[in-house]
Formats: structure tokens, C-alpha cells, sequence
């Protein structure tokens, strides 16, 4: 493996960036305060995938410490007007965007609290992974004020309308089983490993052709707010364009040479949880 190469903490404040071969380690670093997201946080991720490395194929985004992120940090909260609010909702949802409709497919590790923006941005990625100490809530409604980073729109579609109103309301907290069971997660996995089976999952996604990834990220998410005809004329461009290129074309050659392993279904490890599989 290529040796890591790390990114000066001054490059992106708030962020430690490592470079692991065709992997991005993407952490939120301010474990004092459980990753707290403010707008320095914010506008790093956004000029991180803006200019990934040019040698990632797929991203790992981590907290440090006991918990992916705590959500807004209020000890920085900024008096705004009305307006100024809705402004810095949009600069997230911007950033956020550029996550989930990027070139870079995201695998996110969460541990402990993923709270309030902390659960807006794991909604943002593509593949998420829990160890069973993660908990999750949104807790906005119950300090006055309304959820900004776009939970309303991909949480919602996670768990379901009445369900986020439920969770907004009541303040209620789920646990990394019932978190699993409602989709916030893909994977749930024992305390501490979290980060090993993103990183896993990881490999082998920047593994695929890349305009296999690029299409699944940006054509699905579309596709979902589509009439049937509109998705279903999408979905036949998309193939057009992914089964005619270069890479295609090696790739079903070499499988049919059979020079490349053929999809076998892979057994989990003992105790994990995968999310495909309905439980009962």
C-alpha cells in the first residue's frame, strides 16, 4: 500500500486529510468538541471536494475522538436576520450537494453522537457505517430552532415524513440498532471498528469504473424525483454512456476471459448487520 500522505492541518482547518493510494481519509477534527460543525468546518469540506486528490477514487469521511459530530457548534451561534439565515442554510446545503452529487464516492464511519448537522451530513454520503456506540437524534425543535442542513429533504426520505416530524418534535434519540433498522445506516459493526469496514467498503467502490461510480451517485438521486417515463429514459442515457466507454468494454472482456473474479455473495463477519437483509 502507498505510504499516507498527510495534508497540513492549516490547509483545511478543522479537517485531517490523509491519502491512502486511491482512498481519501477525510476526518472532522475538533474532538473536543465532539466535532462540533461551525462555518469553518463547513467551508473546508466544501473546497475539499471541490479539488479532491487527484489520485482518490472514493472518500472515507471519520470523526475523531468518541463521536462523529455533535451537529451545529451553538457556543459559535451568530445573530443573523431572517434573511442571513436562510443564506447560511443555503451555503450548506451547497456544500452538502457537492458531497452527494460530486465525482467521489463517500463512505462514512460513525461512532457515538450523529446529531442534528452531524446526521445532515452522513445523509450526504453514500454508504454509511455504524459502530453499535452511535446514537441519533435532532434535537433543533427543542433549542427553538429549525433544522438547515437539509434533513428535512434526505433524512426524510431515510425514515419517512411523519416520522422526522416525530423525531423533531419529541426530541427523541435512536439507537445504532433502531438507527440500522431505519436505514440511517448500511452497516452496523462492533464498537471500535467502524472506520476498518468503511475504509474496506471503500477499496473495493474505487475498485469500480469510475463512470459506473459517477452515475449510480448522480443519476439515482434524480432519477428518484422523476415520473416513471423521465427515470426510465435516464436510466437507458446513463447505460448508454457507462456500457459504451473504454473501461467498459475491458472490464466485460476480462470477465468473460474470466481474468477477472466473478460476484460471489460474501459472508459478513460474525455480529455484523447488513442492512439489505430485512431482520425477523
Amino acid at each position: 500500500m502507498t505510504a499516507p500522505i498527510r495534508r497540513p492541518p492549516s490547509d483545511l482547518p478543522h479537517l485531517a486529510i490523509e491519502e491512502r493510494g486511491a482512498l481519501a481519509i477525510v476526518r472532522l477534527d475538533r474532538a473536543a468538541k465532539r466535532n462540533a460543525v461551525n462555518d469553518a468546518l463547513i467551508q473546508s469540506l466544501e473546497r475539499f471536494f471541490e479539488t479532491p486528490p487527484a489520485e482518490a477514487k472514493a472518500v472515507v469521511l471519520a470523526g475523531a475522538g468518541e463521536h462523529f459530530c455533535a451537529g451545529l457548534d451553538l457556543s459559535e451561534h451568530e445573530h443573523r436576520d431572517a434573511f442571513g439565515v436562510m443564506r447560511h442554510s443555503q451555503m450548506w446545503h451547497r456544500v452538502f450537494e457537492k458531497i452527494q452529487f460530486g465525482t467521489l464516492p463517500v463512505v462514512t464511519a460513525m461512532q457515538g453522537g450523529v446529531i442534528g448537522g452531524g446526521l445532515e451530513l452522513a445523509a450526504a454520503t453514500h454508504v454509511r457505517v455504524a459502530d453499535t456506540t452511535a446514537f441519533y437524534a435532532l434535537p433543533e425543535g427543542q433549542r427553538g430552532i429549525f433544522v438547515g442542513g437539509g434533513a428535512t429533504v434526505r433524512v426524510g426520505r431515510i425514515v419517512g415524513a411523519g416520522r422526522l416530524i416525530e423525531m423533531m418534535l419529541t426530541g427523541r434519540s435512536y439507537d445504532a440498532a433502531e438507527g440500522q433498522r431505519l436505514g440511517l445506516s448500511h452497516y452496523l459493526v462492533e464498537p471500535g471498528t467502524a472506520f476498518e469496514k468503511a475504509v474496506a467498503l471503500a477499496e473495493r467502490i474505487a475498485g469500480n469504473a469510475m463512470l459506473s461510480n459517477y452515475a449510480i451517485l448522480n443519476a439515482i438521486p434524480r432519477i428518484e424525483d422523476m415520473s416513471m417515463k423521465d427515470g426510465l429514459f435516464t436510466e437507458s442515457l446513463m447505460a448508454a454512456l457507462a456500457q459504451t466507454g473504454e473501461e467498459a468494454g475491458e472490464r466485460l472482456r476480462a470477465f468473460l476471459e474470466r481474468r477477472s473474479e466473478r460476484v460471489r455473495a460474501s459472508p459478513l463477519p460474525e455480529g455484523e448487520v447488513d442492512s439489505a437483509k430485512p431482520s425477523g
